[in-house]
């Protein structure tokens, strides 16, 4: 057998090594702490959303009567109106029984 000279020399094994290494110890480790933080703030908004979805039906409820209270300015508005007309009548008539009165 004839002895052939290696492929990659014993440095490219090393620097591959090393880059293994350093993968396996930094990176990972770092990928997996940014991941918790990412699920962690998540979870976060997940209930802020909730809390605002429960306010958002809470205000909704509240301003729903806001078209009962427009239906009722309108009513009062025509009972002003009414009242209006109502006492200029009665007027009419003090002043034609004060005048049979004299």
């Amino acid at each position: 057998m004839t002895d052939q000279p290696a492929m990659f020399p014993d440095a490219v094994f090393t620097i591959w090594w090393i880059g293994l290494i350093v993968t396996l110890v930094l990176f990972v480790p770092m990928a997996v702490y940014y991941l918790n933080r990412t699920f962690l703030a998540a979870r976060s908004i997940q209930r802020f959303a909730a809390d605002a979805l429960q306010a958002a039906a809470g205000i909704a409820g509240n301003t729903a009567n806001i078209v009962a209270l427009d239906t009722t300015i309108e009513v009062a508005g025509q009972i002003l109106g009414t009242a209006g007309n109502v006492a200029g009548k009665l007027g009419t008539i003090a002043d034609v029984l004060e005048q049979r009165a004299q």
